[in-house]
């Protein structure tokens, strides 16, 4: 993880490997951004001039590295993009800085120290640029360079080792409280993308619930774990028939934060498919190389609850983690086949590729048993809200209208983007079946929402809940942007953790 330090030193007096200013896209060209007035006068107050030569706009995530002019105690000026000047009389849009600091530091992999000198006008830009700069820091290296040393003779660069924040007081309470909440959050993402993008082959249910209990128990969390007998036993037949058919049993893992004065009691709960074939429904080629990523949700949950309970808020959160590897077998689950969930309801499979729906299931149940204030359940779901929404955004499904307003709103607090879903009351139809209670499949038009509907039915009668399908966010395969890596993001944290937080104050809409 990179360190992280706050410092009142002069960005011109500041000894670093490199130097990063904010620049922003003016009517006429970039506008060099508050926080760099020496940098500028060190280039004879042409830095703009400059950047504007080289083809530099300020356009949001653009990096530009020029060599320090004399005056300066840093080899290289890097320059990044915020976007277009605010208005007159507003500050810098807090995505914005967080983005911008994100592209700097992964524009700086390689590098030990790193000085900041973008605008910070108060904590929550302290909060934001920190948060940037530790995601955008991140890399998943663990399988990379074999014997070849890290930066070295082909080895993966490794991360920015340093990143000090001018500007930002170490000795201001709001400051320095900004920067460790950043830095308990920034940690929880990038080790849930850490889990996201371990291989299927060593993270297997059994080895995310070693993962999972073991940190939880050095934070002080509760643990439970149910294995392929106990869930057996217990009746969980969502669980139980995805996952035998494959040779990693299943698990559902029970994490519990308890504060001796929390007022409410969330739920978080996770789906948390190892690697996903597809079952007897196997995905044709070109659609199973990522799905090491379906386990995303149970990886924001268990990272959410971690950092619940590192920041100390007031209020309970249990977390409900359904890992299963669904695989095609003579054992697996066939189309057709009926399964006996965990409440008791039948479910018809009629597609063992919509497996993620059965797990959860079983976890809401089983949630709902608690009787918490609200639960929030969070899956790689449906292709379908892919299509709907794209691959940046999750969507947001609930069954009370003001809690899907207040998570929306939380999500976009915090930076992540979202939408929220309707659950139409006449899509349940298509899931009737002749057989069963309930079919797992209903009508292909609309299916992110037809799998909302679904999860509803195993939601305990009067429980507020919210289902977030981050089937677009979750896992990106294109290059790189702001604070976002290829691969695992770690989507829907942050959200979880700014919902636990204004449900500890009691300030939920």
């Amino acid at each position: 993880m990179t360190a992280l330090t706050l410092s009142t030193a002069g960005a011109a007096t500041l000894r670093a490997d490199a130097l990063v200013v904010g620049v922003a896209k003016g009517p006429k060209g970039p506008v060099v951004a508050a926080g760099a007035e020496a940098v500028d006068k060190a280039y004879d107050g042409k830095l703009a001039a400059v950047l504007d030569a080289l083809g530099a706009s300020g356009a949001e995530g653009e990096t530009t590295k020029l060599p320090a002019p004399d005056g300066l105690k840093v080899p290289v000026v890097l320059a990044v993009g915020l976007g277009s000047v605010p208005e007159k009389d507003e500050s810098y849009d807090e995505e914005a800085l967080r983005r911008a600091a994100g592209a700097a530091a992964r524009a700086l992999h390689g590098t030990k120290k790193a000085a900041f000198a973008l605008p910070l006008e108060d904590a929550s830009a302290v909060t934001a640029v920190a948060e940037g700069a530790l995601l955008g820091a991140y890399a998943f290296t663990a399988y990379q360079g074999g014997e070849k040393k890290a930066g070295k003779n082909g080895g993966p660069k490794q991360p920015l080792a340093e990143a000090v924040l001018l500007g930002a007081k170490p000795r201001d309470k709001e400051h320095k409280a900004a920067v460790e909440r950043a830095s308990v959050v920034a940690t929880e993402v990038n080790i849930a993308r850490d889990l996201i993008n371990t291989p299927p082959n060593d993270l297997t249910p059994e080895a995310f619930a070693a993962v999972a209990s073991a940190t939880a128990k050095e934070h002080g969390i509760k643990v439970q774990v149910l294995d392929e007998k106990a869930l057996t036993k217990g009746g969980y037949g969502g669980i139980m028939g995805v996952g035998k058919g494959s040779e990693n049993p299943p698990r559902l893992v029970k994490i519990a934060y308890t504060h001796p004065g929390a007022e409410k009691h969330l739920a978080f709960v996770g789906k948390g498919i190892t690697y996903d074939s597809g079952g007897i429904s196997l995905k044709p080629a070109g659609h199973n190389e990522t799905m090491k990523c379906d386990m995303s949700g149970a990886a924001a949950v268990f990272a959410a609850v971690v950092a619940v309970a590192k920041l100390g808020l007031r209020v309970n959160v249990t977390g409900w983690l359904a890992l299963a590897e669904n695989m095609p077998s003579g054992s697996a689950t066939r189309p057709g086949d009926v399964l006996r969930m965990y409440s008791g309801k039948t479910v018809e499979v009629l597609n063992t590729d919509a497996e993620g729906r059965l797990v959860l299931g079983d976890a809401l149940t089983k949630a709902s048993e608690e009787n918490p204030d609200a639960i929030v359940d969070v899956a790689t779901l449906t292709g379908a809200m892919v299509l709907a929404l794209g691959n940046r955004t999750f969507g947001i499904m609930a069954n009370d209208d003001a809690f899907r307003t207040s998570i929306h709103e939380i999500a976009e607090e915090v930076g992540e983007a979202s939408w929220p879903m309707p659950l139409p009351a006449d899509l349940r139809k298509g899931m009737e079946s002749p057989t069963a209670d309930i079919a797992n499949m209903g009508e292909r038009m609309g299916g992110g929402l037809v799998a909302g509907l679904f999860l509803q039915e195993f939601v305990g009668e009067g429980i507020t809940w919210a289902h977030l399908d981050i089937a677009g966010p979750a896992f990106h395969e294109g290059a790189p942007y702001g604070y976002t890596p290829k691969g695992g993001t770690g989507s829907a944290v942050r959200t979880l953790v700014r919902l636990a937080e204004r449900t500890a104050t009691g300030d939920l809409g």
